[in-house]
């Protein structure tokens, strides 16, 4: 693979011509400053809110998806990995209908949709390092593999990265393979261990990431999330995932069977 040089777009009404190439030879795309600062915070406190409800209501599924549970630097409990924010938010469900991320489903093309209420919906990570953290990084896999489990064939999809830290690549975050989505599918599920993998790979390529920056990724693109170089309050990394998704329409809900690879989650990912 040819040594790659970072590039970084704006978004705006619509993709241009570069932007698409671009992905189409890569499988992502890194959008600077997609939200203002004041709009950062202002997710930050509806996310805050959401999971100071659910904490308070006990709830340990969403959909029949588990939540993940950690410590904060305090000690005091946190979700780590928080699925279908939305459904408890007006303000993020009203993010979603934004013209630039819909128009974003013209990557995939056909029925490429919105994926609020299927997959694991409006997922926010919450990444911070410390001894009490059961959530600082992600080993290496790929998305789409999941509708195996589901008993279902691979469809195409894109992960929609709302970034709300922070993140230069030297301390860690979010790394992928370029042009990897374009592998056959042995390649897209025995490429590398799938989450139990955190080895740096020689041809992975970092972001310099701000709060407020977008990102997208396809699905078959092979990536993980390095844990941080910091410990402690410069370490925390927040950041929302929305999946585009294709095929037939598979909305969750409340009587939603967990997925099996769902239930082992915890044995794989640090």
């Amino acid at each position: 693979m040819k040594p790659f040089e970072a590039t970084s777009f704006t978004l705006g009404d619509t993709l241009t011509q570069e932007q698409i190439v671009f992905f189409n030879n890569n499988g992502f795309l890194h959008f600077k400053n997609f939200i203002p600062k004041d709009i950062v915070q202002l997710f930050l406190s509806e996310a805050k809110r959401v999971e100071e409800f659910l904490l308070a209501k006990n709830v340990e599924k969403i959909n029949g998806v588990p939540l993940k549970f950690g410590k904060d630097l305090d000690g005091s409990r946190l979700i780590q990995r928080l699925c279908f924010t939305s459904q408890y938010s007006s303000v993020l469900h009203e993010y979603l209908q934004d013209s630039r991320i819909q128009n974003l489903t013209q990557l995939l093309g056909g029925n490429a949709r919105i994926g609020e209420i299927e997959k694991d919906g409006l997922v926010f990570n919450h990444y911070v390092r410390d001894e009490n953290s059961k959530f600082t990084s992600m080993g290496w896999h790929t998305d789409s593999p999941r509708d195996l489990f589901l008993g279902q064939k691979i469809n195409k999809m894109l992960n929609i990265g709302t970034h709300l830290d922070d993140c230069l690549q030297k301390n860690g975050g979010l790394k992928v393979l370029p042009g990897t989505h374009k592998q056959n599918i042995f390649q897209t599920l025995f490429r590398k261990k799938q989450f139990i993998d955190h080895n740096p790979d020689i041809n992975e390529v970092g972001f310099d990431i701000e709060a407020g920056d977008l990102t997208v990724h396809d699905g078959d693109l092979w990536h993980r999330v390095e844990a941080s170089s910091f410990i402690g309050e410069k370490s925390r990394r927040r950041v929302m995932y929305i999946p585009i998704v294709t095929g037939k329409y598979d909305p969750k809900h409340e009587n939603s069977k967990t997925p099996l690879y769902q239930r082992f989650a915890k044995y794989v990912v640090k």
